[in-house]
């Protein structure tokens, strides 16, 4: 066949049928996109370019940035030489000597990265992506993992299937970016509804809820991010092989079939000819084969096993941590309902609805207002709306639907979480202990039944009352509302006068930010010296687990807004292990046995104090700091915990992670954030994030609300976390205006 150029000559690869040993009737096909040029990414880089040709995002012989370490890279770098476009890859120590030499043969730039971050190689690649964009002016990024041309390239390939075979009733793929398998699939479940989708993934990595493995060696497939082009609706079944079983089946593929591929199309060989030997007569199933094998003759084509080869997969309940080959069915349509009573407005709560998504359930989100939250029709998530007030209405709204679990990432909604999920008969809080949390009147009470440190309180129903609530707890003091949450109304009062007034507007207030009704009563608790510490627990299997502490800083009084937070604390050994026992305290004290909590404690001479009991996640970005330092995704363990599946812990690492927020120096309009790109650069810093748009009101913190953005850093000791995010903060700055609504 004669085409003009190169890449008029990508797709339109060979469908071969496999002898496969299946039974008489059953036809078994190998999709061979190796024949591609240079894999079958070379689709995707070809889609990629030319559409961002034509709608300008790059400009005529403008460069071209992306990370890969593979089939990816040889795909830009043809397109992009043939087309005009000087291309750099960024990449790691990983990458094999035969690509490398290929791209280097083509005229790439390859950009080798020396150290992991905490987001492992790929965090380290990204980082330095980020500076080549920044360094060559018009540079543009495919964004091959968030790119929806590149699924969209893969409907060719489908239209090749249909033309060749006609109809087709198993698909195998590698999982990767999670472009090709679901790209494909897509378009045909528009052609064949009943179509089985099969993933393939391999142990260690993160895509279908398996902790990551910095150790793992396939390359092509899995990953230790979560790819916006994975779309976990499409799949009836993932498998995962481990290194040894994946290496020994790309040998099988050659041996038998004289196919001499990489890991990943010996990954689908395996679980491929496995579906065959136990099909039905009349059963047609395609495998994808990626790329092929020269890259590899050195690593998987040496390898000696050091682990057992199963022969037969493990079947295993989706959740399951798998060390070998093993696999989970998740029926699309037979999906159980991961129920989320409202949801907190940051992104933390639209990446639950994804998480649970990911980890085998069908997200609904049941909400009075859809329009609260940002990104929500981006999810895929079902939505109902209903008066999430009334606990009849919400279970009308469920119906039938076969629940997993109920859950919420919004501190307004724990006891409705809890009590629905007590009448739907799946794991969760009891009620009264939501209360308990939720109510602060409520856990000063339990507290001083179980003898728990706390301050000394008095709550309140009226003004005349609060009088001799100072009286009797002295000031200085603290005033706030028994519902608050966010520092909401929190106020440090010198003397009553200031007390009394203070406790008059929270008393005026009826209704909270979410329109439910205030109980109308105010708490007067003593103002307790020293450094604040939050306590992050995890309840599970009758056993409190401390996750660790997080040293918070604040705003100077007389309010108590956090600035930053920094991830393990820098105390003492004894010191930790106090905090955390007074944290079990509190927790037995109210009865709470299930999921994650955020103990807020501050650290007296006498020992640690509790101030607040929070029955969910912390909020201020305090799990991405764990996730950063540690590995552990408490989000995803919450989900586990609410359907009953295993619980994950372990930390995966030993860093440390901090984080600072902007603020406003004075009260006005926002019109810019400034120096943002140069605070990115700074070493450590791996997150600097804008959450404010211009031309808000903005004024001096009083509240979590008033908090404008955050920097992250991470680093191997404390020290380091604290220049990193110092020498970002003296690149920062805020700039307002004045309001004229005030003048």
């Amino acid at each position: 066949m004669r085409y003009d150029t190169l890449v008029d000559a990508i797709g339109d690869t060979p469908v071969v049928r496999l002898r496969a040993g299946a039974p008489e009737g059953v036809e078994v096909y190998a999709k061979l996109e190796l024949q591609n040029p240079y894999a079958m990414k070379d689709r995707v880089a070809r889609r990629m370019i030319l559409e961002a040709r034509r709608t300008g995002a790059l400009a005529e012989g403008a460069p071209v940035v992306e990370s890969s370490s593979g089939t990816m890279a040889l795909g830009l770098a043809l397109v992009g030489a043939q087309l005009g476009h000087p291309v750099h890859i960024v990449t790691d120590p990983r990458i094999d000597p035969v690509t490398r030499a290929k791209l280097a043969a083509m005229g790439c730039a390859v950009h080798v990265v020396e150290a992991m971050t905490s987001e492992g190689w790929q965090g380290a690649r990204l980082e330095r992506l980020a500076d080549l964009l920044r360094e060559l002016p018009g540079a543009y990024w495919p964004r091959q993992y968030g790119n929806p041309e590149n699924p969209a390239a893969y409907r060719d390939l489908a239209d090749e299937l249909v033309a060749d075979l006609g109809t087709l009733d198993v698909l195998v793929g590698s999982v990767g970016s999670g472009g090709s398998l679901c790209g494909t699939s897509a378009a045909l479940l528009e052609r064949f509804p009943e179509l089985k989708v099969v993933g393939v993934d391999c142990v260690g990595s993160v895509l279908f809820g398996q902790p990551d493995l910095a150790t793992r060696k396939q390359s092509g497939l899995g990953n230790s991010l979560f790819p916006d082009n994975i779309d976990y609706r499409l799949f009836d079944e993932v498998h995962w092989l481990s290194d040894d079983e994946a290496f020994d089946a790309t040998r099988s593929l050659a041996r038998e079939q004289q196919i001499f591929a990489g890991n990943t199309s010996g990954s689908v060989y395996r679980v491929l000819t496995h579906l065959a030997a136990h099909a039905e007569p009349g059963t047609r199933l395609v495998g994808i084969m990626p790329d092929r094998g020269d890259r590899y003759a050195d690593t998987v084509y040496r390898h000696e096993p050091a682990g057992p080869i199963a022969a037969e997969p493990a079947r295993v309940p989706f959740g399951t941590t798998v060390t070998g080959w093993s696999y989970a069915s998740i029926p699309r349509g037979g999906r159980r309902t991961m129920v989320f009573v409202e949801s907190n407005t940051t992104g933390t709560g639209m990446l639950a609805l994804r998480t649970a998504t990911r980890l085998g359930f069908a997200p609904l989100l049941v909400t009075r207002d859809p329009g609260r939250y940002s990104g929500l029709e981006a999810t895929g998530c079902e939505v109902i709306t209903c008066d999430t007030e009334d606990d009849a209405a919400v279970l009308a709204a469920i119906g039938s639907r076969a629940v997993g679990g109920v859950t919420t990432t919004s501190d307004f909604y724990l006891e409705h979480a809890a009590r629905l999920a007590e009448a739907l008969g799946v794991p969760g809080q009891a009620a009264e202990t939501a209360a308990a949390c939720r109510n602060k009147e409520l856990t000063r009470t339990a507290l001083r039944d179980a003898g728990v440190p706390q301050p000394a309180f008095v709550v309140a129903e009226d003004s005349s009352g609060v009088g001799e609530a100072v009286a009797a707890v002295g000031v200085p003091c603290v005033v706030k509302p028994v519902d608050g949450s966010g520092s909401q109304n929190v106020l440090w009062c010198a003397d009553e006068a200031t007390a009394v007034a203070h406790a008059a507007r929270v008393l005026a207030v009826t209704e909270n930010a979410r329109g439910q009704r205030s109980p109308g009563r105010v708490l007067v608790e003593e103002f307790v010296e020293g450094p604040e510490f939050s306590v992050e627990m995890f309840c599970t299997g009758g056993e409190a687990v401390c996750v660790g502490v997080t040293q918070r800083t604040a705003t100077p009084l007389p309010h108590f807004v956090e600035t930053g937070h920094l991830f393990p604390a820098n105390l003492a050994r004894a010191q930790r292990e106090e905090l955390a026992e007074a944290a079990r305290q509190a927790l037995k004290a109210v009865g709470f046995e299930h999921g994650p909590a955020h103990v807020e404690t501050r650290l007296s001479a006498a020992g640690p104090v509790v101030i607040e009991i929070n029955g969910r996640l912390a909020g201020g970005m305090i799990p991405e700091l764990i996730r950063t330092a540690t590995g552990i995704d408490l989000l995803e363990q919450q989900i586990r915990a609410t359907a009953g599946l295993p619980v994950n812990l372990e930390a995966q690492r030993h860093r440390h992670a901090g984080l600072r927020f902007l603020t406003a120096g004075e009260r006005g309009r926002l019109t810019a954030v400034n120096g943002t790109a140069g605070a990115a650069r700074v070493p450590g810093v791996v997150t600097v994030h804008v959450t404010a748009a211009s031309g808000r009101a903005v004024r001096p913190p009083r509240e979590s609300y008033d908090r404008l953005g955050h920097v992250i850093a991470v680093g191997d000791t404390a020290q380091e976390v604290a220049t990193s995010l110092a020498g970002a903060a003296e690149l920062l700055r805020v700039e307002t205006e004045p309001d004229t609504d005030d003048r």
